[in-house]
């Protein structure tokens, strides 16, 4: 390992509390490993550090706390996952001075100069899942219930032009404030259309109550869901009986059982032990945010935001999802189809 007294200081933004809270310690656990993975061949010379934000606190204040971070000199990049409510407050403060990883699954259209996506977009996680269930499931009328925030209100909008070219029929739409726990009303709402499967754009614990009231009402054998964001922790705290029938898109799952996937397992309970936070894409993504950073800076011999602007395109690395490379500010990547299994994922398909 590289030693120097230098120290590149990257701030990374997970949630700590609130509904995405549930995989904050997986996230932080992860980019533990990440870091010694990274410091194996350093960047620029020099060993990387991270310093946690919580990203699960009010949008302002994780923005704030970023802006005073970077201000005082304290990082010279961020990264991490977030909602896209604080990809907004953060972006602002890191524009032009530092750059900006952000590894989120999300809604797409993020163009603003050194912000850099190394999550799914809807073009290539929703459409040919849906597809997907439409010829494999026949799935064809679909209920979408979401947070009410940026991305399941751009999401929703993306998924209707999916679904009108798909020949797919949104039968209704709910939105709830996050952090929302009774479904009651919502799962009635979802009884009574005629759909023969839920889109669900619900983050974290919300999605876990949701699943557990959608399950008590008896659905769950009746009707298909798909989410984009469901991952271990979510699926244990759902519990096996509640997600029979529970699709998810991801580039990454724990079961995924490629040989970079592997390795990256391994890498990852060697460092933490067995009874570690379990592995799953929201903190995975924590992992590629620091390849990305690595890569990106080792590109453009520098931290400086237009130079590593300038030379992203076509910058990639083969980790635990692959191969993947930037086009312009956002990775490419393979995307998978599985279903929940009890309390994993059985992985069904390359989308």
């Amino acid at each position: 390992m590289r030693r120097s007294t230098d120290v590149t200081r990257v701030a990374l933004v997970v949630p700590l509390q609130g509904p995405a809270g549930i995989f904050g310690p997986s996230c932080e656990a992860v980019a533990a490993t990440a870091v010694r993975a990274v410091n194996d061949a350093g960047v620029l010379g020099r060993e990387v550090a991270v310093e946690v934000v919580d990203g699960g606190a009010a949008p302002e204040r994780v923005g704030a706390a970023v802006g005073r971070l970077v201000g005082e000199g304290r990082v010279e990049a961020v990264t991490g996952w977030h909602i896209s409510a604080v990809r907004h407050a953060v972006a602002p403060v890191t524009a032009g001075r530092v750059p900006y990883v952000y590894t989120s699954l999300y809604e797409g259209g993020e163009a603003r100069p050194g912000v850099f996506c190394s999550g799914e977009t809807p073009a290539r996680q929703i459409a040919p899942a849906l597809r997907w269930l439409r010829d494999v499931c026949g799935v064809r009328r679909w209920f979408v219930v979401g947070d009410d925030y940026v991305w399941p209100r751009v999401s929703v909008a993306v998924t209707r032009e999916f679904a009108r070219a798909l020949d797919l029929q949104l039968t209704g739409t709910a939105y709830v404030p996050l952090g929302t726990a009774d479904y009651g009303d919502v799962v009635e709402r979802v009884a009574r259309s005629d759909a023969q499967g839920v889109l669900l754009y619900l983050v974290g614990q919300d999605a876990v109550a949701f699943n557990r009231a959608f399950a008590a009402h008896g659905l769950q054998d009746d009707l298909v869901r798909f989410t984009p964001l469901m991952e271990e922790n979510m699926l244990l705290a759902s519990g096996a009986e509640a997600t029979r029938n529970l699709f998810v898109c991801a580039a990454y799952f724990r079961s995924l059982a490629t040989p970079s996937a592997l390795a990256f397992g391994g890498a990852y309970v060697g460092h933490h032990g067995p009874d570690a936070p379990p592995l799953n894409n929201a903190a995975e993504s924590c992992y590629e945010g620091l390849l990305a950073l690595a890569a990106l800076a080792r590109r453009a011999g520098s931290l400086d935001v237009a130079r590593m602007a300038a030379v992203a395109d076509g910058v990639g690395w083969d980790g635990p999802r692959g191969p993947v490379a930037f086009t312009g500010n956002h990775l490419r990547q393979r995307v998978h189809l599985a279903v929940a299994d009890g309390y994993d994922f059985d992985v069904l398909a390359e989308l």
